[in-house]
């Protein structure tokens, strides 16, 4: 079959899951994404990169098969970087619910968390939270949280560059993805599952979730709307837990304001993959 068969029948198919689930007003046109993704296909196309992200994890076949290593445990690597994205990157799991096509820019799209909140989860909250351009948070939003990991000496900072090293010029990544939904009654504290660590000279986030289900693991890419017309470069080995975490939304709003990161707002998100051929097979 060829590609651009293929691909076009893959945009089409998600243009129509677009259309059952509804989106804002001001979002672009199923057509700026086609573009987007025709554009993807011919800026990777023969040139040789390797699996990209985000993905749909519960859909496992893939045609690039541009080997690299599985990264190590998180036990093994220097945590460099935790940031999230306003609505989960990945699909599948417990957030299949789609946000719609968003601006074109990575904002008002992605996934959303599929089950029902309390009245008290979603009571309103009297503050802004990560208030930037693209608006705030508020109670019942999903957010996918990357804590990424590097076999390079990272140090604690903002964006990928902290994860890279002189010494290292091909470090091995690791990013492991938590995917939560905020609620203002309950929820788990996020500065303290973000808290860091010195662990046997490593950097370390040793409260993330040890009770979800078993995450599904493959082979990607780095993530974000920049990548949502060319390739990313970098190679990572992605750890996406598919159940939801309930997240209190005013310890997200407090790590805003005081975190080692840099952080204080939600990042955009990068279009779902869905080219084969840019697409690992999952195990």
């Amino acid at each position: 079959m060829p590609k651009t068969f293929l691909l076009t029948s893959l945009t089409a198919a998600l243009a129509a899951s677009a259309a059952v689930a509804g989106s804002d007003g001001n979002a672009v046109a199923d057509e700026v994404i086609a573009k987007q993704r025709a554009a993807l296909a011919a800026a990777t196309e023969g040139m040789g990169f390797g699996p990209q992200s985000p993905r749909d994890i519960d859909a496992p076949d893939g045609q690039n098969h541009r080997a690299f290593g599985a990264a190590p445990a998180v036990t093994e690597m220097m945590l460099c970087d935790i940031h999230f994205h306003e609505n989960a990157e990945h699909r599948g799991g417990m957030f299949t619910t789609y946000a719609g096509n968003g601006d074109g820019h990575g904002y008002g799209t992605g996934y959303k968390y599929d089950g029902e909140l309390t009245a008290a989860e979603l009571a309103p909250v009297d503050m802004k939270v990560g208030e930037s351009s693209h608006g705030d948070l508020v109670p019942g939003d999903t957010i996918e949280i990357h804590f990424v990991h590097s076999t390079a000496k990272g140090t604690l900072g903002n964006s990928l560059d902290t994860c890279l090293s002189d010494a290292i010029s091909n470090p091995q990544l690791r990013v492991e993805a938590i995917i939560a939904v905020l609620v203002t009654e309950g929820g788990a504290d996020f500065s303290e599952m973000a808290r860091v660590e010195e662990i046997n000279g490593l950097n370390q986030v040793p409260n993330l979730p040890t009770d979800l289900v078993t995450p599904v693991v493959y082979d990607g890419s780095t993530t974000g709307p920049g990548y949502n017309e060319k390739g990313s470069p970098f190679q990572v080995t992605w750890s996406v837990h598919p159940e939801v975490v309930k997240l209190n939304i005013g310890s997200v709003d407090a790590w805003l304001k005081d975190n080692p990161f840099g952080e204080d707002h939600a990042h955009g998100v990068r279009n779902l993959v869905v080219n084969p051929d840019l697409l690992s097979q999952i195990n």
